[in-house]
């Protein structure tokens, strides 16, 4: 119903509830002095208004400032788990360059298939709210059988398997936990 406010950028989104927050109020004072029309009902709305104002935007302000901290700790949240996830995927790209021809190119292309599902599918979805459960990603699960599936032919390709498997599956745990990278790989 309101998806659209959820893509409007912080500056639009403020405008929208100071508008809101003014469009309630000048209603709010429309009813009362609407309501005020004999002496006695003006005094007693005199009376009532400087008792309740403060404790209201006391209350205001406690709710406003109780979900910015939430809003701030959830983004902080998201902002450690894709510089973890990219982390991970780095560190892939880059141990992908000991196993040079095919298998180096079979892990670079999964890497970046499962950056374009990322970016072009879960990430859409979870700003719909419509991003389903996967196990692993397809892409990040088939760099893993690909990483296991190495044979390395040194002690630094055999080092460089042992430390690609770790940041897939951390990856994979990650994107698994609230992705939907259905496609195939």
């Amino acid at each position: 119903m309101v998806d659209w406010s959820h893509e409007l950028a912080v500056v639009w989104l403020a405008v929208l509830v100071f508008a809101a927050t003014a469009l309630v109020t000048a209603a709010i004072y429309a009813a009362v002095t609407a309501l005020a029309v004999d002496e006695g009902r003006q005094d007693a709305f005199k009376r009532v208004s400087p008792g309740m104002l403060p404790p209201l935007g006391l209350v205001f302000g406690l709710v406003v400032g109780f979900l910015a901290a939430q809003v701030w700790s959830d983004a902080d949240r998201a902002q450690q788990a894709v510089h973890r996830e990219a982390s991970s995927l780095r560190a892939v790209d880059l141990l992908a360059d000991r196993f040079p021809g095919a298998p180096e190119r079979r892990m670079h292309a999964l890497v970046r298939r499962h950056i374009e599902d990322a970016v072009h599918i879960e990430w859409p979805e979870m700003a719909r709210q419509r991003a389903t459960l996967t196990v692993i990603p397809r892409p990040l699960g088939s760099g893993l059988q690909l990483a296991l599936s190495l044979q390395p032919t040194n002690d630094g390709q055999t080092l460089a398997q042992r430390e690609m498997v770790a940041p897939l599956e951390n990856a994979s745990t990650r994107a698994g936990s609230g992705s939907s990278s259905a496609s195939p790989a």
